[in-house]
């Protein structure tokens, strides 16, 4: 369904009990993330209107941080059904048409094509009821969201760019620090459409025209972030699911950029590629760290424009589950319809765990037919647009539920060698990727964990991993730096164990690691991941995330003794070598915490939700951005 615009949308929240209107002053500054971080990792998960910000505009914050809110602001009852549309369509363009009448009957489906097409409309839309020629962004209730943050961040902005040569239009969606009242940074990383455009103007000695959406029909926002091919419209993807196309204005003081008519705030501006850079960051990412600064563009705002009863949307990331989790899995399930008919048609199914943060893992499930298709799928996957970022791809085959992640560990657990059926590249890694060496470059590995053929049975295949009782007490004495251990895994058929340790000396996981598969009880086990001492290793789901973000697959993960080794842990000068800094993982300050605690009972929400800070707090190195 389209929405009307983001009140509209609001209002249909509401009435599903999906929404929660907050009318307690709440400050922009840190307390508005640290209750969202609160109610989003809750039974209680729900969006939330801030209506007192201190300013003239509501905060919605988490508006689709959930599967359900999801498929609302999709306008779908499951996200597979916009994946099964795809498909559906697909397949009726590209079958061949034997006759005339064949050909004919295909004009509805093109009309309706042609109908999701965007659409400049002459005058002014909603979005310019109010035209602020004297902009002043610090007017708007923008989030700090982290404490250790650079500043005041939009979160949700819907950044429009043209091509100068070309003129076509990218819709994407990049953070923006707030420097002063009409300037902010424009956080466009290198592998970007924008950034490239950027370039063009640069070459052509010319200003950037550019144009930031807040809010209107939700699926703009989701639009944004989609990882569409080069040169394809991304309101054509949001025309397609709203089912009606979307009506575009051309901005009051950049008429070169169109923009929503029902969106809520419009900030519009420029980029000047001749000036000098701004030192943008840290800031709190999805990853669960800090991202570091870095230098990045200058946007100045040359006017405001809005709706006169404009709503601000904002969202926060860190550690998971947050909203963009969702937001991903929209992704995961619609683009896995063109994956499979253009790329790769043996993929059956595909799954991004929460706990990898989008890039850093992704299952996928084929139907495999013959010897070498799983090596296959991995280039195609590697080569295949924004998963050109991943670092972690398992492939799996059967009748295995890789939504179900015991099960998939097992089945690997049964059909992988490490020996024979692992396989490292290297190549462009997302610019959030801490544990490179090199900034967005980095390690690739694809686990084989489906049922090996004959021609792929190596002569160094192992033999199975049998449920048994591995007592490693008295190992422990032996090795002191080990702070904790868990065998769960392999009581369960799983081939994993973990170890927690306390680094003291170079290389001193290889080595370790070294020792312990020695020890003749550890010779069927298969993967042994290391990590830091103050890690709960209990929780599998905090081991997966520090682990995925921490190893680069090259340099942190390697085969010893016909073993899968992970080093998940901090890297640093002194031990590993490592020359770049290293980011702290995102948790809020004292005073923060013990005030929302304070202000809780009068917020609406429910009984006390404790904040999941404390949980980190002891995981923390330092407080600040960068561990030292």
């Amino acid at each position: 369904m389209a929405y009307k615009n983001l009140q509209h949308f609001i209002s249909e929240l509401e009435k599903a009990g999906e929404l929660i209107r907050i009318k307690e002053y709440v400050n922009p500054v840190l307390e508005i993330s640290e209750i969202t971080d609160r109610i989003s990792k809750s039974e209680n998960n729900k969006a939330l209107l801030f209506e007192n910000t201190g300013t003239n505009f509501p905060v919605l914050i988490n508006s689709m941080g959930s599967y359900r809110r999801m498929c609302m602001a999709l306008g779908v009852d499951e996200l597979d059904d916009v994946k099964n549309e795809i498909e559906s369509l697909f397949k009726n363009l590209m079958k061949p048409k034997d006759n005339i009448l064949e050909k004919l009957a295909m004009l509805p489906q093109l009309g309706q094509i042609a109908s999701w097409m965007p659409k400049v409309k002459n005058g002014r839309g909603d979005c310019q009821e109010i035209i602020v020629e004297q902009p002043d962004i610090t007017a708007i209730p923008i989030l700090k969201c982290w404490p250790k943050d650079g500043g005041n961040f939009i979160t949700l902005p819907i950044i429009h760019t043209k091509d100068p040569n070309t003129n076509v239009r990218n819709v994407g969606m990049y953070r923006m620090q707030i420097f002063d009242k009409n300037l902010t940074a424009m956080h466009w990383h290198k592998h970007k459409v924008s950034a490239r455009h950027f370039n063009e103007y640069k070459l052509l000695g010319k200003k950037m025209p550019v144009a930031v959406a807040l809010g209107g029909d939700p699926v703009y926002t989701y639009a944004a972030t989609a990882p569409l091919p080069d040169n394809v419209d991304e309101y054509m993807l949001a025309g397609f699911l709203r089912k009606k196309k979307v009506e575009l204005v051309r901005c009051i003081s950049q008429p070169e950029i169109e923009v929503p008519a029902d969106a809520d705030i419009i900030l519009e501006g420029y980029v000047d590629p001749s000036e000098d850079l701004i030192w943008e960051g840290p800031f709190g990412d999805h990853t669960g760290y800090y991202s570091l600064p870095d230098w990045y563009p200058k946007f100045h705002i040359t006017a405001i424009t809005h709706r006169k009863n404009a709503v601000y949307p904002a969202t926060i990331v860190g550690i998971p589950p947050q909203e963009d989790a969702w937001i991903g899995k929209a992704t995961e399930r619609i683009f896995l319809a063109p994956i499979k008919m253009t790329m790769i048609p043996e993929i059956e199914d595909m799954e991004l765990p929460m706990e990898g943060v989008f890039h850093n893992l992704t299952i996928v499930k084929i139907k495999k037919e013959f010897a070498g298709q799983a090596q296959k799928v991995m280039n195609a996957m590697w080569g295949a647009g924004q998963m050109m970022f991943n670092k972690i791809l398992v492939v799996v085959d059967g009748d295995v539920n890789i939504h179900d992640y015991a099960a998939v560990a097992k089945y690997v657990s049964e059909n992988c060698n490490p020996a024979s059926d692992i396989y490292f590249s290297q190549g462009p890694m997302d610019v959030l990727d801490h544990s490179c060496s090199k900034m967005g470059f980095g390690g690739k590995m694809c686990v084989d964990g489906t049922k090996k053929m004959e021609e792929e049975i190596s002569n160094l295949r192992m033999s199975q991993f049998e449920n048994s009782k591995i007592d490693f007490t008295i190992h422990h004495s032996l090795f002191t730096e080990i702070k904790s251990y868990n065998f769960e895994l392999l009581k369960n058929g799983i081939s994993v164990a973990i170890f927690s340790v306390e680094k003291n000396k170079p290389n001193y996981v290889k080595d370790l690691a070294q020792k312990i598969c020695a020890l003749d009880e550890m010779q069927n086990v298969k993967t042994l991941i290391f990590v830091d001492a103050n890690i709960d290793i209990n929780s599998i789901a905090d081991v997966l995330w520090r682990a995925c973000n921490n190893a680069d697959a090259r340099r942190d993960i390697y085969i010893s003794a016909e073993k899968l080794i992970v080093d998940g842990t901090t890297k640093t000068k002194a031990f590993d070598n490592f020359d770049r800094d290293w980011p702290n993982i995102l948790v809020h300050d004292d005073a923060t915490i013990k005030s929302v605690d304070e202000k809780w009972s009068r917020l609406g929400l429910g009984d006390f939700i404790p904040s999941p800070s404390l949980k980190y707090k002891s995981q923390m190195y330092g407080y600040e951005a960068v561990i030292e």
